[in-house]
């Protein structure tokens, strides 16, 4: 098969997208071997182009990455509503098209499959910005009308596809992310003088991020040499003690605090899947996480569960993983490897033969 992947989400500095886009293009050369070729597909501005041709940087895969002026946004969302012309326009024949959340240009043969990455927008509309429910309503209803076959990132958020946009189950196959290598309890720590929690978060409502300031409070009463370590948010409001806001931390940052971490906590009130959790295990780290069901997937038995809407219940689950730190960790390892990327790109290629 000749597998066209749309990249142009590269364009921009990594996010959790991103970063399973690159995972994804990465297990499907994997898994592909020498049978089929993939090919990145962006269109992108002289800067954009610069940054998805780094993050492909010594990965073999064909590029199509051709230059598009002035703006390559407003040029994609042109292409994709005008529905011409056709993408092999670009890239020649194909087998297999995926698009992006970016776009979703027509085609003229092959397969048409896309990923989804969570319904939040569809689900929660009051929690995003109206602009970005228009985005993602768009894509989600064009992939349901068009694609042969979708991707979701989890069973859960696969039900979420099938209850809301109608897509029968047999046309869904569930691709989990996988965890990079870097991710591992060896390694630099991260240079704190107290013992810390550890949070990658920011203020989007579903994170939660208040409801665990109000729990290390209570934990911090218990423990006042404590620390708690959010990264990703940046502060907002008056100085809570005890607690640290980096802001953005670089992925080299986030390595040394996951490692160096007494207990990391996500109790975000809804997923696509929770990545922030394996590779906290996959870095040794014991984990409480939110008992949502989209979480389920993430956690497996290997973190301690705690009500995300209970600021009393999350704190006792904090104490929990502080007295139970070193079977969490043994759990949580074991757990994380069953998240590669060489099985998420065994799961396309499957899912791309057997529609084919």
């Amino acid at each position: 098969m000749r597998i066209v992947v749309d990249v142009s989400p590269l364009s921009m500095p990594p996010t959790g997208i991103g970063n399973y886009i690159v995972g994804m293009v990465r297990g499907l050369v994997e898994a592909s071997g020498h049978e089929h070729e993939v090919v990145a597909f962006g269109p992108a501005g002289p800067r954009s182009r610069e940054r998805i041709a780094a993050a492909l940087d010594g990965f073999p895969v064909e590029r199509r990455l051709p230059l598009v002026f002035p703006y390559a946004h407003a040029w994609r969302t042109a292409w994709s509503r005008l529905g011409r012309p056709p993408v092999e326009r670009f890239v020649g024949p194909l087998d297999v098209f995926h698009f992006s959340e970016w776009m979703y240009p027509a085609q003229r043969a092959g397969l048409r499959t896309t990923t989804f990455y969570d319904l939040i927008p569809l689900r929660f509309p009051d929690w995003v910005h109206s602009r970005t429910l228009r985005m993602h309503t768009r894509k989600a209803n064009h992939a349901a009308r068009t694609c042969e076959l979708v991707f979701a990132i989890s069973a859960s958020t696969a039900r979420d596809v099938h209850e809301l946009l109608g897509i029968a189950m047999d046309r869904i196959v569930v691709a989990h992310p996988g965890v990079d290598e870097w991710f591992r309890p060896d390694g630099p720590t991260a240079d704190r003088e107290q013992t810390y929690v550890f949070a990658v978060l920011d203020w989007e409502p579903r994170k939660n991020l208040r409801r665990l300031l109000q729990a290390f409070d209570l934990v911090r009463a218990r423990r006042p040499d404590l620390e708690l370590v959010v990264a990703g948010a940046k502060p907002d409001g008056a100085v809570q003690s005890g607690v640290t806001f980096l802001g953005y931390a670089p992925t080299e940052d986030l390595l040394r605090l996951h490692r160096g971490a007494a207990v990391f906590v996500y109790p975000s009130l809804y997923e696509g899947f929770g990545m922030p959790i394996v590779e906290a295990m996959a870095s040794g780290t014991p984990v409480v996480s939110s008992s949502h069901p989209s979480l389920d997937e993430a956690s497996g038995e290997a973190a301690v569960r705690v009500d995300p809407e209970s600021s009393e219940a999350i704190a006792a689950g904090i104490e929990q993983a502080l007295v139970e730190g070193e079977t969490l960790v043994l759990a949580g390892l074991d757990h994380a490897k069953r998240f590669t990327w060489r099985a998420c790109g065994e799961a396309h290629v499957q899912g791309f033969l057997t529609a084919n």
